[in-house]
């Protein structure tokens, strides 16, 4: 029999049928399923599949069956090629002298004849006709080559290619990098003419979306393809491709993942360890923080964890029930690729027909009304979360607002911060207000807004993880965000607190400038609303929370800032040749003694002078507030408001700018950037008057020209600020513009004049920093 005949033999004694395989089960991959085509009838099937079996299909659209290549029939050919020393063929592209690194007792690299062929990469003892094949890397889709980098070239002198294939990885060297460019180039552009290389779990998978209205084919599929069928034994591969020796870890490696091939692997054991685990919710996390890094592993274990749902011998044990608690948690993190999610959602409405009212029903239905509102996460959900989870129901969010408030609210792992908005504006009768609110990530030094289509899980699992790493207590606060009209809130209303708790803490910031002898006052007043008429054994809060204590500290600095004459031997050395001064080495060490003590000294002077500074004004705001008996509470907080009421740009919200350069030629840095309801405005930090300021109707455009520059082209001027607030500016901005938009479709005075122009450029950011 010619060869060709004996090679079509060998390929073909693996089987003609889907029916009788054990796929994903015995062998470490098996991927290649060829048929005799004279068994097929006209219309692709054999004459055995036409009622019992799925469909018979091609990968390339021909009237042939192979489904796709497998591990043993290219093995085969491949004995069968090595059997022949280097002959002449008209399909080398490319053939050269290269370094190959062997690995054994230590690393060494030892000289080949390689030859890169259509089908793989050969090397050789020799170049010469009949030399000995030494190796073989079959090509196909699958495959990846790394380029040489400077890095290696740096080590070792030589430029470097890396070859992954199934089993083998070629790692080869060579003095010349345009050698080493166009192997590479060679390699990848067959790598990339190769057809995609389909797994047996893609192909059934394909069938039983062709065939979903045939219940008695697709029983046959299961019951005839144990790859689709829960096991307890382990799995060699993974269910779905993906490239050997692929990159996509690399930047997790600190994590110490390996390939994404072996991570999937990995992952099936950590699935069958839930059946036997006390405390599965540490191994759910796990499961889920490698799907959050690897993004290809995320289709990979919905389809291990549909496998370990079907067909499973004790289906309704705690045991079994731990994979439909993965399951769960999955969904509500991560949604599968579209293919993948037809097939999930079909294997639930399959178990909810099989287990009507059990346990599997209820979560199967739990999962698919996830599956509809579930956008990919950015955390992976807390420990309370998963447990929540694992029984179906909502866990309990605490929002504070300013004051001593707070309310609890019931929130899904699908609940956004625009939603909480909405129920914290019901619960404290706020629909009407004509003002805006928002939720801010906050502790004692720092606060920022959340977007609006941000998940409040994933804010309340970084929260955590943050008071974690920093010891503070962060906490979920209800805020003002748009103030569009002060003069409507009724004295009498929670929006009136809320006005009068982040005025004062704007004061406390230094955000709102004013005299010393206004910031006194304002610090009797908040006194009064607190504690009520001037009492001595009433507890006083620490004047950090009544005072910006910072101004205290910039004026006791600039009043030791004077220059301190230094010690005569430090003077005398400053003046000496660098030979006479390494000769006087016993004088710098006195020196340094002398330097540490001033240090010491003028430490100890500036919390004294401190002190003193803080008990004069402590005291100065004391007998403010003595002179306040008889004033309530509302009329404390409304003589406040007034005193604040003073600065014209009271209600804006101020961001500090590093830098800021106008194109007329303008030049600062250290501002601040007000934006307000009607305008946008550049202050001196710590000065009331604004240095410019620019109404929106002037504004044509806003936006983010780099990584921490502010761009806003207002008339035939551009302003450029450099600040670390890029996403809250915009944010603020555009929801001020959309307020605007809609109070004028309402038909309302927004008290602003917008000149006939387009709208400003609009930009969505995301949510996270830019």
């Amino acid at each position: 029999m010619p060869l060709q005949g004996v090679c079509w033999f060998l390929c073909c004694r693996q089987g003609f049928s889907l029916l009788g395989r054990d796929y994903g089960e015995k062998e470490e991959e098996e991927s290649f399923e060829l048929r005799n085509k004279e068994d097929l009838t006209p219309n692709g099937r054999s004459p055995a599949e036409v009622t019992v079996s799925q469909p018979i299909r091609t990968a390339n659209g021909t009237n042939g069956h192979t489904v796709s290549e497998g591990s043993e029939e290219m093995k085969s050919l491949i004995i069968e090629k090595n059997k022949m020393g280097l002959e002449e063929e008209s399909e080398l592209l490319v053939k050269g002298w290269l370094l190959r690194e062997v690995r054994g007792n230590w690393i060494k690299q030892r000289r080949y004849w390689f030859v890169l062929s259509q089908d793989s990469l050969d090397y050789y003892s020799g170049p010469e006709k009949g030399a000995r094949r030494l190796g073989t890397l079959v090509l196909t889709n699958l495959c990846s080559v790394i380029w040489p980098d400077k890095q290696t070239y740096k080590e070792t002198g030589h430029w470097s290619i890396t070859v992954y294939g199934r089993k083998h990885c070629y790692r080869l060297y060579t003095k010349h990098f345009n050698e080493a460019v166009h192997w590479a180039c060679a390699i990848q552009k067959i790598i990339d003419t190769k057809a995609p290389v389909e797994t047996p779990t893609q192909l059934l998978i394909r069938d039983i979306e062709e065939n979903k209205f045939n219940p008695e084919v697709v029983e046959h599929i299961y019951q005839h393809n144990p790859v689709l069928k829960y096991t307890q034994g382990p799995l060699y591969a993974p269910l779905l491709p993906f490239p050997y020796g692929s990159l996509e870890h690399t930047y997790h490696s600190g994590k110490g993942y390996g390939s994404v091939r072996e991570e999937a692997v990995k992952l099936f054991n950590c699935l069958q360890q839930l059946e036997s685990a006390r405390e599965p919710v540490s191994i759910i996390q796990g499961v889920l923080q490698t799907c959050l890094d690897l993004r290809p592993l995320r289709d990979e274990v919905y389809c291990q964890l549909v496998k370990q749902t079907s067909y499973t011998p004790a289906p309704y044990t705690a045991a079994h029930l731990r994979y439909w608690q993965l399951l769960t948690c999955m969904s509500c993190t991560f949604l599968p690729g579209p293919i993948v999610l037809k097939y999930l959602r079909f294997h639930l409405k399959r178990i909810q027909s099989q287990s009507p009212e059990s346990e599997m029903d209820n979560y199967a239905s739990f999962i698919s009304e996830a599956l509809e509102k579930t956008k990919c996460r950015e955390c992976v959900p807390s420990w309370e979360e998963i447990q929540m989870l694992m029984s179906r129901q909502e866990m309990l969010c605490t929002v504070h607002y300013p004051g001593p408030g707070s309310c609890q609210l019931y929130i899904s792992s699908h609940t956004t911060a625009n939603e909480v908005v909405r129920r914290m504006q019901e619960k404290l009768s706020l629909q009407e207000s004509k003002n805006t609110f928002a939720l801010y990530e906050q502790n004692a030094l720092w606060e920022q807004p959340v977007a609006g289509s941000t998940l409040i899980a994933d804010i309340l699992t970084s929260l955590s993880s943050k008071e974690s790493e920093s010891k503070s207590q962060w906490k979920l606060v209800f805020k003002l965000y748009c103030l569009l009209d002060a003069d409507s809130i009724s004295v009498d209303s929670i929006e009136y607190l809320l006005l009068f708790e982040q005025c004062h803490e704007m004061v406390v910031r230094g955000q709102l400038p004013a005299c010393e002898e206004d910031l006194q006052a304002l610090a009797s007043l908040r006194l009064q609303c607190l504690m009520g008429d001037f009492s001595t054994h009433a507890p006083c809060p620490p004047l950090d929370e009544l005072f910006p204590v910072h101004m205290l500290e910039a004026r006791v600095l600039m009043s030791l800032s004077a220059p301190q004459a230094l010690p005569p031997c430090q003077v005398a050395a400053q003046g000496c040749p660098a030979t006479q001064r390494f000769l006087q080495g016993t004088l710098w060490s006195h020196t340094a003694t002398v330097a540490h003590k001033q240090k010491v000294e003028l430490d100890m002077r500036l919390r004294s002078r401190l002190k003193e500074e803080a008990a004069a004004v402590m005291g100065s705001i004391l007998e403010r507030w003595k002179g306040l008996d008889g004033y309530s509470r509302s009329d404390s907080m409304a003589a406040y408001l007034t005193i604040a009421r003073q600065w014209s740009g009271f209600g804006c919200t101020l961001y500090e700018v590093d830098f800021y350069i106008s194109s007329t030629g303008s030049f600062s840095q250290k501002l601040w950037l007000g934006v307000a309801a009607t305008s946008v405005s550049l202050y001196r930090q710590g000065e009331a008057d604004a240095l410019e300021s620019f109404p929106y109707g002037q504004i044509c455009s806003y936006g983010v020209s780099d990584s921490n520059t502010f761009k806003i082209t207002a008339g035939d001027r551009d302003l450029m600020f450099e600040t670390t607030k890029l996403t809250e500016i915009m944010q603020l901005m555009n929801a001020y513009f959309s307020a605007i938009r809609r109070q004028r479709g309402k038909g309302e005075d927004a008290d602003i004049t917008m000149v006939s122009r387009p709208t400003p450029t609009l930009r969505e950011l995301p949510s996270h920093p830019v």
